[in-house]
């Protein structure tokens, strides 16, 4: 016990007597990384195997106290490779973490949406697309690539690069057509591929009554900055995919802001309207 209490108080003294600027930087560039890797983790499986890694740490520490030998030399043997453990168990969240940093303004280029006045029919052909598909609930899966490229998305799916067009995007969401089953990517100006493959929400509280399609849309925003429009097949709802949220129900209104604002490189308005949406809904209250 003393031995604890003496630890505590050279740790206490070395805080405020040997702790300078640097210091005071190196703490908070390491707590600003667990306070990420925490975000990253929240809802996902990352989270229970950080706190297994925080207990296999106390553990570790109170073996030491209490002089339990062979248990601490048998976890501190586990830990020895600690770094090639942390990346297998959080290769998914080390992973957005990395694709977090290379979206960070400082590094990534501005979206190349050259937008103006003279684009308004392009809205205009996605609002018709999308208001006509929900009237007659036909299920679709629309992404707008953002910042973050999606190359490895299109690949799987078949490559248009076709004018954006509502006879065209109507046509590729009939159903019973050999393109209808998948999502369609938008880039620019252009559907860049049609019939592409989405990974599913990762996220624990995307609720089991959402379809395959809704937990597509919500997969593909938790790793880029991709923004989707859905519409239901089962009701006609559309909703609207950013940041691992889902908006449910989105008016056409609101779908009409929404695009203004991605293709007027509008970067505050189209966030302050995501972050709208998404502080009105959570995924995991959303039913299909």
């Amino acid at each position: 016990m003393n031995d604890i209490w003496s630890t505590i108080r050279n740790m206490g003294w070395n805080l405020t007597h040997r702790l300078g600027i640097i210091d005071i930087i190196d703490i908070l560039i390491v707590a600003m990384i667990i306070y990420e890797l925490l975000l990253l983790t929240r809802h996902t499986r990352g989270s229970a195997l950080l706190k297994g890694l925080f207990l296999l740490l106390v553990i570790v520490l109170l073996s030491n106290i209490l002089g339990l030998t062979s248990l601490n030399w048998l976890l501190l043997t586990v830990l020895q490779n600690g770094a090639l453990v942390l990346i297998i168990l959080f290769q998914p969240e080390l992973r957005k973490m990395l694709e977090r940093m290379g979206r960070s303004r400082i590094i990534t280029k501005r979206t190349k949406w050259t937008l103006d006045d003279d684009n308004e029919p392009i809205i205009s052909e996605i609002v018709q697309t999308v208001s006509d598909l929900s009237r007659r609930r036909v299920g679709a899966l629309i992404v707008f690539e953002r910042k973050t490229g999606l190359q490895d998305v299109v690949e799987t799916g078949t490559l248009l690069n076709a004018e954006i067009s509502a006879p065209l995007l109507e046509n590729i969401f009939e159903p019973n057509t050999p393109l209808h089953d998948g999502a369609v990517v938008i880039r620019n100006e252009q559907v860049v591929a049609a019939a592409c493959i989405l990974p599913l929400a990762e996220a624990t509280s995307v609720s089991r009554e959402l379809g395959t399609r809704h937990r597509a849309a919500v997969g593909i925003t938790e790793n880029t900055d991709a923004a989707v429009v859905v519409v239901s097949e089962q009701t006609g709802i559309v909703s609207l995919a950013a940041d691992g949220t889902l908006k449910r129900p989105l008016t056409i209104d609101e779908l009409k802001a929404f695009l203004n604002s991605l293709y007027r490189s509008n970067v505050s308005g189209l966030g302050t309207i995501l972050r709208n949406f998404a502080r009105k809904v959570t995924v995991g209250k959303n039913h299909e």
